[in-house]
């Protein structure tokens, strides 16, 4: 077992967040729903089936949400070539691993789609594993994809810290006991991050690397001296 940082990717990492919403604000007129787009932001980090609940309600007939998700999809899928990463995103991922220690993406995109932001990262060489959406059988909020991440990389749950940018990030986290950095990159508040449970905040990948040494990351190094 050793230590590790496990991250987020979309809205972490890769500036993907709004994108979503978009291709699900579109998906869902396409469907019938409007539903305004910052509600459908405040989901973003949930996985599909638990983001369809929270917006159309749990008592709906869901027998077209395979539709709904295939047209997100697609609409998403139009952006891929224009991802840009972060700033600062491989330059975090590149100093955590040169501390010693495991750089995990805990990410619960599905497989083609977590290629591609592999791809817009482009800092292979230092991730030690990842995960996709077939990794987990429930999305964030629940914490299977969290524990996924840790059993694909040997990273002990007691020696992890997580960074994410959305509540959901955090609530996983929390279920797991492992603390969680929260980065507002992806449109959610300091405010709301600090309340969800994240131990501390900053603005971007770039602002947690330059405070990386001060950071929770940091204590993860104190342990194994």
């Amino acid at each position: 077992m050793r230590s590790g940082v496990l991250f987020d990717v979309d809205g972490t990492l890769v500036d993907s967040t709004y994108l979503h919403a978009v291709a699900w604000w579109e998906a869902l007129r396409q469907s019938g729903a409007d539903i305004p787009m910052a509600k459908i932001h405040r989901g973003i980090g949930m996985g599909s089936d638990k983001l369809l609940d929270h917006l159309l309600g749990e008592d709906r007939d869901t027998g077209g949400d395979e539709q709904l998700s295939t047209a997100h999809d697609v609409l998403y899928g139009a952006w891929w070539e224009r991802l840009r990463p972060l700033p600062g995103a491989a330059e975090l991922l590149r100093a955590v691993a040169d501390r010693g220690l495991a750089v995990v993406l805990a990410s619960s995109a599905k497989e083609s789609e977590l290629d591609q932001l592999r791809r817009v990262l482009g800092a292979d060489d230092v991730i030690a594993a990842a995960t996709s959406s077939s990794d987990a059988e429930q999305s964030k909020p629940a914490p299977d994809i969290l524990q996924a991440a840790l059993d694909q990389s040997d990273v002990d749950q007691h020696a992890a810290v997580f960074v994410g940018d959305s509540v959901w990030d955090v609530q996983a986290a929390g279920r797991l006991d492992i603390p969680c950095i929260g980065l507002t990159c992806g449109g959610t508040s300091a405010a709301e991050l600090e309340e969800a449970g994240a131990v501390a905040v900053y603005d971007d990948p770039a602002a947690l690397l330059a405070a990386l040494d001060d950071s929770a990351i940091a204590t993860l190094l104190k342990r194994g001296e």
